[in-house]
């Protein structure tokens, strides 16, 4: 019997060997992944569910891969059908879609270890740049190793199931036939793109279980998809009048720039708490400090003795929370003081130059403003966000060679970046102008690799290793300056961009966002403690009113030092959902108009309650007009007096 007659009625078993092969790497790497989490952080009882959801996940994303196999089905000429040629073929091709799946799968775990979620925008960066992720990769992990590995295992199973792969019923060569193959190469991936929505993987209230259900390839196309979302589309929103409102009851004047540029603001001793206000500022935001590395905050392991003495001697903020996850949601923060809207930071947008930031205000009243980065600025868009806001940027492009002792992908070590940094401030101040230096660093980072015999932990040391050295380079950094003309006149702030992970049982956990912040100006400044919460995006107009210039009226962040005790509110976020933290009380609001809200413990912990209507409303009023005022150009700063 020729194989015309064992022809199959159906398409399934055309391709079944690499269907088995997509749903075993799948429910797999699922299984790994759950199991690594531990039934601590994913009880056994969510287990079914989080399965046969991630089961559906899997068939959508299969659609997806069915489709290109159908239409080779469809177009492979039938001389060319039952030949060596086409048994070599599924070979080849069953083999490469092993590697790839089998790759997806490594990729994955390690993002997991480092995120503890599925691929999501991160994953996406990765993508854009390669120098930078590649290189980290490299220097973190065993590389050749693991990718030996997946060929092993591919070629492993290639040989294991050759003869079900070469024997496999070829497809009928009828224009029947060929059109049926065409249609369910459409009909399937139109069928997954309506029935599956990765909206779909918030089932439970257990975030991990969430994580799990989904798949990484589901995952990672979504994230590239929802780039940026409308808020009004996806979220709860309230009339823009209403929200106004809302937002003039708490003091939020977002008065226009002009304005309040104009206004005559004066140094108040009686309201702040510095002798008298300082001349220049120096803001360092730390990559990844999260609070519970400090000594301060309770870490025994005595890993920031520096910044522990800065916290003793300087002002601490004990209750300060990060915007978001990523270092451009804390540059933003930082700069542009505007809760973070959903989708990609501003500094990764267009349109993001000319905005009403910290710099470009004091740019207008005589200061150098600076931003300086241990890395390549074109990360992340940086470069061109801070050059676009009257920033003088410097990256290590521009760090004299001899001055830079030790880098790894992300950057240079942070102790030379803190050189350069003295060298530019000397110029600065002899040049008798009044500085605002923002320095970003870029050890506390994997692959935590730093100079040796500075610490007491060989390099690379981990995430503790870099954190002790980070708090070196900081220490070192302060010494110096000491020895400068300008120390004196200089406040120094420290801050970190954001935490070291944020992964919890909630999407939002609070704990994961909780960030040290010291103000330490020890001619100027009585030491002391703050125990109120505080955002980040308080920051900028808090700066500006210590030292007694206008404009911090236009932010929607304000000074820490003009809010009463009932003021105090944060901001949280990651790409989707975003956080209110007030009054012990967390609201977050996600796409689909969703609003939770959570009771939140002294330890970070959240548990669902009921709804508060005047939170959930004051949440929407800044979100929706944060969102509102970015895309309507009302962040801009060409009202400024005298702007170019």
């Amino acid at each position: 019997m020729n194989d015309r007659h064992r022809l199959p009625h159906s398409f399934a078993p055309l391709f079944l060997p690499h269907i088995l092969l997509f749903l075993a790497i799948a429910s797999m790497t699922r299984l790994g992944l759950a199991l690594y989490a531990g039934v601590d952080k994913v009880p056994v009882s969510l287990w079914p569910g989080l399965f046969v959801r991630g089961l559906g996940f899997d068939l959508a994303v299969l659609a997806w891969l069915l489709a290109p196999m159908l239409i080779w089905a469809a177009i492979w000429p039938e001389r060319w059908r039952n030949t060596f040629l086409q048994g070599g073929l599924r070979l080849a091709v069953f083999f490469m879609l092993a590697a790839l799946l089998l790759f997806v799968a490594l990729s994955e775990w390690t993002f997991w270890e480092e995120f503890e979620t599925r691929f999501n925008f991160i994953a996406v960066d990765y993508l854009v740049y390669t120098h930078e992720v590649i290189g980290n990769i490299v220097e973190s992990y065993p590389v050749a190793s693991l990718l030996t590995g997946v060929a092993v295992v591919a070629v492993v199973v290639t040989w294991l199931f050759r003869q079900s792969i070469r024997n496999a019923a070829r497809p009928r060569p009828q224009s029947g036939w060929r059109l049926s193959y065409a249609i369910l190469a459409f009909a399937l991936p139109w069928s997954a793109w309506h029935l599956a929505d990765v909206d779909q993987m918030q089932y439970s209230s257990n975030a991990y279980a969430n994580e799990l259900s989904g798949n990484g390839l589901m995952t990672f196309v979504s994230a590239f998809r929802r780039n940026e979302l409308d808020y009004p589309r996806f979220y709860k929103t309230l009339p823009q009048a209403q929200a106004q409102k809302i937002l003039d009851g708490l003091g939020v004047e977002r008065m226009p720039v002009s304005a309040a540029f104009d206004e005559d603001e004066r140094f108040d001793p009686l309201r702040v708490p510095f002798k008298r206000p300082p001349r220049n500022v120096v803001l360092i935001s730390v990559e990844s400090l999260s609070a519970k590395f400090l000594g301060s905050f309770g870490n025994p392991a005595g890993l920031t003795p520096r910044l522990d003495a800065l916290a003793k001697d300087g002002l601490l903020f004990t209750r300060m929370y990060a915007t978001g996850t990523r270092t451009v949601r804390g540059l933003e923060a930082l700069s542009l003081g505007t809760p973070p809207i959903p989708g990609q930071a501003i500094v990764r947008r267009p349109g993001n130059e000319h905005l009403a930031t910290i710099g470009e205000i004091l740019r207008r009243q005589g200061y150098e403003t600076l931003f300086l980065y241990g890395g390549y600025g074109y990360f992340d868009n940086m470069n061109a966000y801070f050059a676009g806001n009257d920033y003088r940027v410097i990256d290590r492009t521009m760090f004299p060679k001899a001055s830079v002792g030790f880098e790894n992908v992300w950057g240079v070590a942070d102790e030379f970046l803190f050189d350069n940094s003295l060298a530019e401030l000397d110029k600065t101040h002899a040049a008798g102008k009044p500085f605002l230096a923002h320095i970003m660093t870029t050890s506390n980072h994997r692959p935590y690799t730093y100079p040796d015999g500075r610490i007491d932990i060989p390099s690379p040391g981990k995430r503790a290793g870099a954190v002790k050295y980070t708090d070196y380079a900081i220490g070192r950094f302060i010494d110096q300056a000491r020895g400068k003309p300008w120390f004196d006149e200089t406040l120094f702030v420290v801050v970190a961009d954001h935490c070291a992970s944020v992964a919890g049982n909630t999407s939002l956990p609070v704990s994961g966002y909780h960030i040290p912040l010291i103000f330490y100006a020890p001619a100027l400044l009585k030491p002391g403690r703050d125990e109120l919460m505080a955002s980040q995006i308080d920051i900028p107009p808090t700066l500006l009113d210590v030292m007694g210039l206008p404009g911090d009226d236009h932010f929607f962040g304000k000074s820490v030092f003009e809010q009463g005790p009932e003021d105090r509110r944060a901001f949280i976020s990651n790409y989707q959902e975003l956080g209110y933290l007030k009054d012990g009380k967390l609201v977050v609001l996600g796409p689909k108009q969703r609003v939770d809200i959570f009771l939140v413990d002294g330890y970070g912990g959240a548990t669902p309650t009921r709804l508060v209507p005047r939170l959930r409303d004051e949440a929407v009023a800044y979100y929706q007009t944060a969102f509102k005022s970015f895309k309507d150009g009302k962040l801009k700063a060409s009202t400024i007096r005298g702007s170019r």
